[in-house]
């Protein structure tokens, strides 16, 4: 089938992500040093982090580099990334290792390693750690990207002999119930391998609306969704517009169940869709007095 139309397109898209994964590894080599002149010592998480653990290069692509820093290193990093020498690195910058995690940031940085990139040290996330944060990533954004799935299938049959359980499925009980759910979905879905694993009983008995959740938001064409607040700071003849958008931010069960903090079980979904939705709405009203105030200064100006 190396002839057919279809097979054209994936050869033409390894070609391409390989010469992007070259890309991206000369702008690690920039980054890191140019941080670490400053004091700033980043931690590289996704990306090239999880990359580097497929079979090759070309097969798992990535647009930035999504870093994270120590919350006292935050603003000294942002300053770091405005310079010039660091233009064209297209990073990602986050303070800690995101709010879904239970463990602190120092707690987690200590268990970090350093990995070769030919001869520059770069530090990721331990087994246990890149596991968990790449679960709590897929969930909290819905499972939408397929990409995401493999992740944790090919971080899980990599990992190595003496990964901690205890350690990556740590925290509170409702956490660690997520990270095993997402990892019996990657053997569900994807086949990985998950014999004697703490999920592996799990992986025959997950809530009936998981998988297909899972399986219908792979079925359609996959974008970031508009930012709603964009909309607001444009004049409000583009509200017509925004009503167009709104459906675009209905979350599925999934990013619902997670951003309320709630369990994954049998019960209805729609009560933490309608939660998550009116959360959310709060906090953009919230902001909508100083949005409008900027949405009218600018068209003062533009007026003027």
């Amino acid at each position: 089938m190396r002839d057919t139309p279809a097979a054209r397109l994936f050869q033409e898209a390894y070609r391409f992500h390989s010469l992007e994964a070259a890309l991206h590894e000369r702008r690690i080599k920039r980054i890191i040093p140019l941080l670490r002149h400053f004091g700033v010592e980043p931690v590289l998480v996704k990306g090239w982090a999880i990359a580097r653990i497929y079979p090759e290069q070309g097969i798992r692509p990535y647009i930035d580099l999504d870093l994270c820093v120590l919350p006292e290193h935050t603003a000294i990093a942002r300053q770091v990334l405005k310079s010039p020498e660091s233009q064209g690195c297209n990073v990602d910058l986050h303070q800690g290792f995101g709010k879904f995690y239970d463990a602190r940031a120092d707690d987690v940085f200590a268990r970090t390693q350093l990995i070769k990139l030919d001869d520059l040290d770069v530090r990721v996330l331990s087994a246990e750690d890149h596991l968990r944060f790449l679960c709590m990533h897929l969930l909290r954004h819905g499972a939408v990207r397929p990409v995401w799935l493999c992740d944790i299938a090919v971080l899980l049959e990599a990992r190595p002999p003496n990964f901690d359980w205890d350690r990556c499925l740590n925290g509170s009980r409702r956490q660690a119930n997520w990270v095993a759910c997402a990892i019996a979905l990657a053997h569900r879905l994807l086949g990985a391998d998950t014999e004697g694993t703490p999920v592996a009983r799990l992986a025959q008995g997950l809530p009936r609306w998981l998988v297909p959740t899972v399986l219908r938001e792979w079925g359609v064409s996959f974008e970031f969704p508009g930012q709603v607040a964009a909309y607001l700071r444009q004049p409000l003849r583009s509200l017509r517009r925004l009503s167009g958008e709104l459906h675009h931010h209905w979350p599925n069960p999934i990013e619902a169940t997670v951003t309320l903090k709630g369990p994954f079980n049998e019960l209805p979904r729609l009560p933490f869709q309608v939660g998550h939705v009116l959360s959310r709405t709060a906090a953009l009203l919230s902001e909508l007095p100083g949005l409008l105030r900027g949405a009218g200064l600018r068209s003062k100006l533009i007026g003027s």
